[in-house]
């Protein structure tokens, strides 16, 4: 596994190796174990699988309020995203930058995400599948969003996208209060 770190605290690109042969290839996406040796400890137990049917939907950005606050592991199944997350952890010298990346089926990149970040997705091909681990089941009582266009982040968009409802009504990050505090 390649770990990759950004320049926000906590954010991490990780890269399977994949072991290939005439059938196809083998690929071991996260072990606990390995992990907490580098320095990750995280107890994921939910998974979750979506689709997108179009090119331009966008998810997000999205996040679980403590004390149901979830960690993220995302990946893309089929096709090619553009995945981000955002800083909301109040007091956090980086408190509102952002990082993407696209993730795709070839390059078998995957986001690590801790909580006290947004994240969200927008797709780049059609019948787009995203799968990720996360360390808190739903509770749609801590769910939230804030608004996909209020924090400045370059989403490669050629058009205007697909949103949900709650999407298109979630506050901008400029009136959003942060449930979150930077630990340091």
């Amino acid at each position: 596994m390649d770990i990759e770190t950004t320049a926000i605290d906590g954010l991490a690109f990780l890269t399977p190796k994949r072991f290939g042969d005439n059938r196809g290839f083998f690929s071991e996406s996260w072990s606990a174990e390995r992990m907490r040796d580098a320095g990750y400890d995280i107890d994921f137990v939910q998974d979750n699988h979506s689709m997108s049917e179009q090119t331009g939907t966008l998810r997000g950005l999205h996040f679980q309020a403590p004390p149901h606050a979830q960690a993220k592991l995302v990946r893309c199944g089929r096709g090619r995203l553009f995945d981000v997350a955002v800083d909301i952890r109040r007091g956090s010298p980086t408190y509102g930058h952002w990082i993407g990346a696209e993730l795709s089926f070839d390059n078998g990149k995957q986001l690590l995400i801790p909580e006290g970040f947004l994240h969200g997705f927008v797709t780049l091909e059609p019948m787009t599948e995203i799968i990720y681990k996360c360390s808190h089941g739903y509770a749609p009582q801590a769910d939230g969003s804030v608004h996909w266009d209020s924090c400045g982040i370059d989403w490669p968009l050629t058009g205007t996208p697909t949103l949900s409802e709650k999407d298109e009504k979630a506050v901008p990050l400029a009136d959003f209060d942060s449930p979150f505090a930077y630990q340091g």
